[in-house]
């Protein structure tokens, strides 16, 4: 586990058990902090004595190479002699750290303020608790110096805008009393923050508390006037003539015209109708693209729904119900099995319902259904589903039936390994189709089927152009779960594209941090530890993790290879006997890798000809770069190893 740094209070370092580094002395720790503020950056020797001393005594130069060397010692006591350093390193005529992003506070603070910016309202909420939450004192707290005093401005501006953006979160979240004290807070010490008394009126009106919103506006603009000598800006004069009108404070806007539209339908649909129960699906599929929040929710209740459309009898209001849910899947293990496992019984019952001579719309959506929610499983049903679905939307010619049949055809294209080209061909048709006829969800989803496949041909110039693109529809359509893949994707590529082993790791840690609270378990559990293990599998490396590492559905591909890790052999060897065949998803590949080399590490040659066997299909792809989110390298390397160690026949 790597060593991380604080620098919101006092500076200190943690290992990888969270427990406190000795960094002996302040001029150790001022070291440590300078090297902090420089981001990676190299800080020469002589810089580093001047920002340590107004009057540097003679020895300066030689005593900051002694806390250079100390501090290694205790950032890296593992380190073999001799060896050089890899996290404090020495680089010209200067030294730097060379820290993962997510292992120091101030860096992981600034992201998510910045990443918070273009989320939506809950992620943003849950990203600032969390950044905020880092901090212990004002940074750098035991500093005085210039370089201290510089970073600490930025960051506490930086702080500034964490909890007015926070507020403005609660606000669009309807939770404007809970906005209120921090707010008060706010202003009190930082009275020139004009958007702090804006937000904090905002949020007194939105709790019904008008006089009070208008108080809050007469105190702003007293104490703007008389210690600043300037009026209320703009939007604070704007806000207080919306307030004084007796107006919404925000009269017009998105909001508005959706508060507008659901008290209209609340008037007009009868409650319990069977108009409700549709047009809860289309909004539960416009839910489930908004972020981690809409997506769980949206899963949730799209099985009530179900059971609500089947309690009524109504195989045909069922089966428009089921099969209105075209949500555009990438990954090929489901968040919640169990519930995927509902929903395609229920889609069997619904066909059985409708019969041959039901609508043939309605059918292959059904029939899209199975074949997407049966994803990975190794029954014949889905991929029969996927090409019924398919045959009856190229028929019809209808664009939105084709994608979410060909949704299914991609879900069902894992039956064996070393089928990107394949997969890469239903990707190319999606973004054409949707581009011709304005998509857009299905056009994110065609460019980043076409990121996994070319990744795993080791096209990277093709894969990025269309990561790019993904990128950009989902900025444009408020898809922020796209930028998940992409930056898992681009993790995978510096893994892939040689870069050292430190920064490969590094570059699989940061991407982890957008998978927290993502809403999507089925991606979330294990993966950081099985992108980490193939890494070192690929570069032989050991696989030592620590114990309570989560391997998630991994953990049985995982299990041999770190218990030989550990020198426990015998159970090394017990354990790959219980490995099983991987699910034909994204990552069998990966998986068979593992299990190739734990059985060459073993001598165990029928695992090692099942591995080899499963993998030659795929021997001109990348291990696991199909899934856009790690690898293990080039299959045939593997290959290579295994046949070597099953010798000549």
């Amino acid at each position: 586990m790597p060593v991380s740094f604080g620098v919101l209070g006092p500076v200190t370092a943690w290992d990888g058990a969270g427990a406190p580094v000795d960094l002996k002395g302040p001029r150790h720790r001022a070291v440590l902090a300078r090297l902090i503020v420089a981001r990676g950056r190299v800080v020469p020797v002589g810089h580093l004595v001047e920002d340590l001393w107004d009057d540097p005594p003679p020895g300066a130069v030689g005593a900051v190479r002694t806390f250079v060397a100390a501090l290694r010692r205790r950032l890296e006591p593992h380190r073999p002699p001799r060896e050089p350093a890899r996290l404090l390193i020495t680089d010209g005529p200067g030294y730097a750290l060379r820290a993962a992003p997510d292992t120091v506070d101030a860096w992981r603070f600034a992201e998510a303020v910045t990443g918070a910016a273009d989320a939506l309202p809950g992620s943003t909420l849950h990203r600032l608790d969390a950044a905020l939450g880092l901090w212990r004192g004002p940074a750098y707290a035991d500093f005085d110096r210039p370089w201290a005093r510089a970073d600490r401005h930025r960051l506490d501006q930086l702080r500034l805008t964490a909890v007015e953006r926070r507020a403005e979160a609660l606000l669009a979240l309807g939770r404007a009393a809970d906005a209120v004290p921090d707010l008060d807070a706010h202003v009190a010490d930082h009275p020139w923050r004009e958007d702090g008394w804006r937000l904090l009126a905002l949020a007194l009106y939105r709790a019904g508390r008008q006089a009070d919103a208008l108080a809050v506006l007469r105190r702003a603009r007293e104490l703007l006037r008389d210690q600043l000598g300037l009026d209320p800006g703009p939007r604070l004069r704007g806000l207080e003539a919306d307030l004084r009108r007796h107006a919404d404070a925000e009269p017009t806007g998105p909001a508005r015209v959706w508060a507008d539209a659901a008290a209209a339908y609340e008037r007009s649909v009868v409650p319990g109708s069977r108009a409700r129960l549709e047009s809860t699906v289309g909004l539960l599929r416009s839910l489930a693209v908004t972020g981690p929040g809409g997506l769980e929710a949206a899963r949730d209740q799209r099985v009530a729904a179900i059971d609500a459309a089947e309690q009524l009898g109504d195989p045909d209001l069922t089966a428009r119900v089921i099969g209105g849910y075209d949500v555009p899947a990438i990954w090929t293990r489901a968040d919640d099995p169990e519930q995927a496992a509902r929903v395609v019984a229920a889609a069997e019952r619904a066909l059985a319902g409708l019969g041959p001579d039901g609508p043939d719309a309605t059918r292959a959506r059904l029939l899209a259904t199975v074949a997407v929610e049966s994803r990975g499983l190794p029954s014949t049903r889905g991929p029969e589903a996927a090409r019924q679905a398919e045959a009856i939307a190229r028929r019809l010619a209808d664009p939105a039936l084709l994608a979410q049949a060909l949704n299914g055809v991609f879900m069902q294209t894992f039956h064996r390994a070393g089928l990107a080209a394949e997969r890469d061909a239903v990707g190319a048709e999606l973004v054409a189709l949707a581009a011709r006829h304005g998509l857009a969800p299905v056009e994110i989803l065609g460019h980043l089927i076409r990121v996994q496949a070319r990744g795993a041909l080791a096209d990277f110039g093709t894969a990025d152009t269309h990561a790019d693109a993904a990128d950009r529809l989902a900025a444009r359509h408020e898809s922020p779960l796209t930028g998940v893949f992409t930056t898992w994707y681009r993790a995978m590529r510096t893994a892939a594209t040689g870069a050292p082993h430190p920064e490969a790791e590094a570059a699989y840690r940061s991407a982890a941090t957008r998978l927290a609270g993502c809403g999507m378990p089925g991606v979330e559990r294990g993966l950081l530890p099985l992108a980490l293990l193939c890494l070192r599998v690929w570069h032989d490396r050991p696989a030592d993790f620590p114990d309570d590492t989560d391997w998630g559905p991994y953990a049985p591909w995982a299990r041999p290879l770190t218990l030989l890790a550990a020198g426990r052999r015998a159970d090394a060897t017990a354990a790959l006997r219980r490995t099983p065949a991987p699910p034909r998803d994204l990552l069998q590949e990966a998986l068979w890798t593992l299990t190739g080399h734990a059985a060459v590490a073993l001598g165990d040659r029928d695992a090692i000809r099942r591995a080899r066997a499963a993998l030659a299909p795929a021997a001109h792809e990348l291990v696991g770069a199909g899934s856009g989110m790690l690898t293990a390298g080039p299959v045939a390397t593997h290959l290579d190893r295994f046949d070597a160690a099953l010798g000549p026949d």
